[in-house]
């Protein structure tokens, strides 16, 4: 009974919520709206006015739904903070129907009944992560057609947004999660784990500190992946305690967030801003690279010092064994590193990256003899998750670029930093080269701490909601979005440290 009300009142919030959003709708329903949503910039004809807030309230009364957008994005980053509530939620209820099926059972009266509880599985769904953004965007569309306009909304979702990233994230992340993938990195990888004994703590430091690394060359989302996976494989699955398990957690979001900088190819808040700021590999690796690196490297000391002694008794310290597994042909392997490098190279055509997809969905089937339990529901799950997240984000602009554009260099570092934790860092960048004012250390300054933010929450970067799809289920009910920020919390710190201070 006390849980059910717990639920209720839970409920019940949400639907206030909901109510006092409705009420904001109405009251900005008669306003004018543009043709096409959302408006430029230019459009809004505030260069004139000197004080943030002041531009933001002439925009908020130009276009009340930028209002409207701006609360639904608040709701979606809201939820996703309380998956692990909904998740568990939906545990309790299904432990109370499964006592009810089981008395049930015991007096012979099952007929009509399920073993499975319908309010278990709504909350469990809830508690999905990488449907959080997509369930925020059936409200956002069906409001705005209310208040912009059907045609309006239609063309902003087929015009004005670009899936590409999505498609990418699914492609690589759907290759890189492969058996002859994850084998070639699992080799590759070993290698350093050898010069540690092959125990435990030396895959936990090979798979955070080179790992990472990784990413500048075949991208971070696959980086994520493997990463993940190995970790999966080869720490988690020793149980360690709730306190290194986040910290871990935090250190391979951040580290992946900001190992992905040595090129300027494969960091998805890079590639926002390369071709137009005209930063090439050589660039990245001397404003960027060297520092990542340290900063991977003093971070993952500082985590293998504050947990030596847990991650040294790790699996009582002995070697791991070596799975013994059939060999891969060659070919197949080959095959797998072909698609994985067509996808970099046509990673901003997404007709391209479409049909490959396909392609390596056959190139799997035929193949499968040397697959093993290959899945694509995580990667779609993340495909979904990003792309709620292009949809809401690019309603974003009216209010993250005029705050972006007023800061100083210092100031600029910390307001990424931490505008990172509830956006995608991507869309953060992308929206600094709309400024046009950003001199050369200004854009160092946003695009540094758009990565050092990277690790803070899921929504943060890219491939966070794939690394969490894989590690999910190690954490009771759920990844907590505390835990994470708690874990990731050093790391971030001491990367902010080496990016701002060391130049």
């Amino acid at each position: 009974m006390i849980f059910e009300r717990r639920c209720g009142a839970r409920l019940a919030c949400w639907a206030i919520g909901f109510v006092l959003l409705a009420g904001a709708v109405t009251a900005g329903a008669a306003e004018a709206v543009p043709a096409n949503f959302p408006p430029s910039l230019d459009s809004y004809n505030d260069a004139h006015l000197t004080s943030v807030w002041e531009i933001l309230r002439h925009r908020a009364q130009m276009h009340p739904f930028n209002v409207v957008a701006t609360l639904l994005f608040l709701g979606a980053v809201v939820h996703a903070v309380m998956t692990h509530k909904f998740t568990k939620i939906a545990h309790d209820l299904q432990e109370a129907h499964a006592k009810k099926f089981k008395a049930a059972e015991a007096a012979g009266r099952t007929e009509g009944l399920s073993r499975i509880s319908g309010p278990s599985r709504f909350f469990h769904f809830l508690g999905e992560v990488e449907a959080v953004f997509g369930i925020w965007v059936v409200p956002l569309v069906i409001i705005m057609s209310i208040l912009v306009g059907h045609a309006p909304m239609l063309n902003y979702m087929n015009h004005g947004l670009h899936f590409t990233e999505p498609v990418f994230v699914v492609l690589v992340m759907a290759v890189a999660s492969t058996r002859p993938i994850l084998r070639l990195a699992e080799l590759g990888l070993g290698i350093v784990a050898r010069v540690g004994g092959n125990t435990p703590v030396a895959w936990w430091l090979s798979i955070l500190v080179v790992g990472p690394l990784l990413g500048s060359l075949i991208t971070e989302p696959a980086a994520m992946t493997i990463c993940a996976l190995l970790l999966s494989q080869k720490f988690y699955a020793l149980k360690p305690s709730p306190r290194l398990a986040y910290g871990t957690l935090g250190l391979l979001f951040v580290s992946i967030s900001t190992g992905g900088t040595l090129t300027h190819f494969a960091a998805p808040p890079v590639l926002m801003v390369a071709a137009k700021w005209g930063w090439d590999t050589p660039f990245m690796l001397e404003h960027f690279g060297w520092r990542a690196l340290l900063g991977i490297l003093i971070s993952a000391t500082a985590y293998f010092l504050m947990f030596r002694k847990e991650l040294v008794s790790l699996g009582d310290g002995k070697p791991l064994s070596s799975r013994r597994e059939e060999s891969i042909p060659l070919w197949v392997t080959v095959g797998h590193l072909a698609f994985m490098g067509f996808a970099v190279f046509y990673s901003h055509h997404t007709v391209y990256l479409m049909l490959a997809l396909l392609f390596f969905l056959a190139f799997v089937e035929v193949t499968e003899d040397f697959q093993h339990n290959f899945n694509l529901r995580p990667p779609i799950l993340v495909g979904f998750f990003l792309a709620g997240l292009v949809i809401h984000g690019g309603l974003q602009q009216w209010w993250i670029a005029p705050v972006l554009g007023s800061l100083t260099e210092v100031p600029l570092f910390l307001g990424a930093v931490g505008l990172t934790a509830f956006n995608d860092n991507a869309a953060i960048t992308y929206l600094c080269t709309l400024v046009p004012s950003f001199t050369p250390s200004l854009q160092y300054a946003a695009v540094a701490g758009a990565v050092v933010g990277g690790g803070l929450t899921v929504i943060a970067n890219a491939p966070n909601p794939a690394g969490q799809s894989i590690l999910n289920k190690h954490f009771e009910d759920g990844v907590s979005v505390v835990g994470l920020f708690l874990g990731a919390l050093l790391p971030t710190l001491i990367q902010a440290a080496v990016f701002l201070f060391l130049r």
